[in-house]
């Protein structure tokens, strides 16, 4: 039987000027938000004939955006150390509350949409009400950035991640950290709960995705499936797959029932930064540094989950550069015996150019750390020079009042 209808490409939107940073849909699914390093927020309407709105606001690169559980409201998190809450309408009214002392990395709604976590640069995570944007609570264990902070299904805990090497589990009650998971080999960039809440999914600097049980603290699943750092993932709302968005410029599908790859999707030049589901797994949408937004039909879900990874080459889906109808079909790939297996592919790409490519990934995977950690240098060397400043001003004002007297 011929494989189901495929994840085509349907929509592109550009708009941007920057890298795409994150993306997420309505509930009602006429609308997709994205935020860039443009300092922009746009909210696209999936009806073609509909424009697209433009939120200016933010100083500074917009780094998370969600919308709210209601889809009255739109939360976006920048570099300027502020997070906004927009009324995603043509007249683009906010709020803007200074949330932290460094970069917001992340802003997520709790799933009764009464309350806001947020995660930064400044090594915490806090915890507001969104009505008022009052600040409820601090969690401070944190040794370094933490890049993303989400609560669980239930809204009882949230678990975030950090460059600390870090996972960590929190019990939102209590205020306790309940566990730490350990990144040995990279830090994770993005972390997310399984729908059911009983697992949580990180996408790592290692090039991997690792699933971990949150009852028993084991790690599940290991995926090592990227060429580049995994960037962000988003579980499908069913529970029973996986995507990711990685520096290699794909994505990946991956079945959390069997364990397994099942489709390699491009499309991205470059860098695939942001990847969501739609509320009810229909489509999912993704976002690069190519600053193009591209939104995608999801009929992966009818695979059959019997299909053997020994005897199926792994799929892999492109979008058309132009518009494509998704009444088309990816053919089964041909079944391989023992032998057949042997044989190497009639197309495939030199060993030698792999292990090069390969090589320059772990070259720019270092590159981007020794960037990360030469930023948090300088973090550092300008909280210093801030003190310092703030020191001499106080001894001038000493000296000053000591003349006087």
């Amino acid at each position: 039987t011929a494989l189901p209808e495929q994840s085509l490409s349907e929509r592109n939107f550009k708009g941007h000027r920057d890298v795409v940073t994150s993306v997420d849909f309505s509930r009602n699914m006429k609308q997709i938000v994205t935020g860039s390093m443009d300092s922009c927020v746009m909210i696209w309407n999936l009806k073609p004939q509909m424009r697209a709105y433009r939120f200016d606001g933010h100083r500074e690169a917009v780094n998370s955006v969600q919308f709210s559980p209601s889809g009255h409201l739109v939360a976006s998190a920048s570099r300027d150390k502020t997070v906004r809450l927009w009324v995603p309408s043509m007249k683009a009214d906010s709020t803007e509350f200074r949330a932290h002392t460094a970069t917001v990395r992340c802003v997520n709604f709790s799933g009764d949409g009464q309350s806001l976590v947020t995660a930064s640069n400044d090594k915490t995570i806090k915890v507001w009400t969104v009505h008022r944007q009052k600040f409820l609570f601090s969690l401070n264990q944190h040794i370094n950035w933490v890049r993303c902070a989400k609560f669980s299904p239930d809204d009882r805990l949230i678990v975030s991640c950090s460059d600390d090497r870090t996972i960590k589990l929190w019990d939102k009650n209590s205020r306790e950290c309940i566990h730490s998971f350990f990144e040995h080999a990279g830090f994770a960039n993005y972390v997310d709960f399984h729908p059911s809440g009983t697992c949580i999914a990180a996408a790592s600097t290692d090039h991997s995705v690792k699933v971990w049980d949150i009852r028993s603290h084991k790690m599940l699943q290991h995926y090592p499936v990227h060429t580049g750092m995994v960037n962000t993932l988003s579980f499908h709302p069913a529970g029973n797959f996986l995507i990711t968005a990685s520096s290699d410029s794909t994505m990946k599908i991956l079945d959390l029932v069997e364990g397994k790859l099942l489709y390699t999707l491009h499309g991205h030049q470059g860098p695939v930064t942001c990847v969501a589901f739609s509320r009810t797994g229909e489509y999912f949408s993704s976002g690069g540094s190519d600053e193009q937004v591209m939104v995608w039909k999801s009929n992966f879900d009818s695979v059959e989950c019997s299909v053997s990874v020994k005897h199926h080459r792994e799929p892999t889906v492109s979008p058309s550069p132009t518009q494509q109808s998704p009444s088309k079909r990816l053919q089964q790939p041909p079944h391989q015996d023992q032998e057949a297996q042997s044989h190497p592919p009639e197309r495939g790409v030199p060993s030698g150019l792999t292990n090069t490519l390969e090589h320059i990934m772990g070259q720019l995977d270092i590159l981007t750390q020794t960037v990360s950690i030469i930023e948090q240098r300088l973090t550092l060397t300008e909280d210093k020079l801030k003190k310092c400043l703030e020191n001499q001003i106080e001894i001038g004002r000493h000296l000053q009042r000591k003349e006087e007297d």
